[in-house]
């Protein structure tokens, strides 16, 4: 079966370089390559994004109610501990960025993909993913409580300890992906693709005795 991935970011070959900005409610951050800039612990409300490349942002502690972002590259940024409850992501890449911590949580993503990044104990809970790809990405600990999703990749990620539970996995591909110990509904389990060894492990899970 063809393998369906998500849509980049539409942008242009280059973009006029801003090193320092300001965030406040409702302010638009646009047009621009935004390079080197360190904005930790804000609380801004109904912040957008558009049409820009952030290199080297760092908003770690950051709470971003009501984040509109669309038609972004983010690369090495730092985005740990950021709270973006109920956000919007269209067209946005994550390219190597930390994301440990991470609260995506009630957000909506369509066409994002994250490649390099670290994002351990991250939360999607009760997310919305419509063609959202994972690559070479660690989600040791992360939540995906009850996610709602469409066209979902996950490749080379580790999901060691990750918590899948309310959470259909019918037609999710984890053979390609590692994971010691995994946190699943088992009446959601079913069309899971995995390996042998993936499958002892789930079958000791829900209490089968192998010999």
């Amino acid at each position: 079966m063809k393998i369906t991935y998500p849509l980049p970011p539409n942008l242009p070959e280059q973009l006029p370089l801003l090193t320092n900005c300001q965030l406040e409610d409702e302010a638009i951050l646009e047009n621009h390559l935004y390079q080197q800039i360190d904005l930790p612990n804000q609380e801004v409300r109904n912040l957008v994004f558009r049409d820009a490349v952030f290199d080297h942002l760092s908003l770690a502690n950051g709470q971003f109610a009501s984040f509109d972002c669309s038609n972004v590259r983010f690369e090495a940024c730092d985005f740990s501990n950021v709270e973006w409850l109920s956000g919007s992501f269209h067209r946005v890449t994550f390219l190597r960025c930390n994301l440990t911590g991470t609260n995506f949580a009630d957000s909506y993503l369509k066409d994002c993909l994250f490649e390099d990044c670290k994002a351990d104990y991250a939360s999607f809970r009760f997310a919305n993913f419509n063609l959202v790809h994972f690559n070479q990405t660690r989600l040791v600990e992360s939540e995906f409580f009850e996610v709602t999703w469409k066209k979902l990749l996950l490749e080379a990620c580790d999901l060691t300890e990750s918590n899948w539970l309310n959470t259909s996995l019918k037609g999710l591909d984890f053979s390609q992906n590692t994971f010691e110990r995994l946190t699943f509904s088992p009446n959601y389990l079913s069309g899971l693709k995995v390996t042998p060894e993936q499958a002892i492990y789930l079958a000791s899970a829900l209490g089968l005795v192998i010999t």
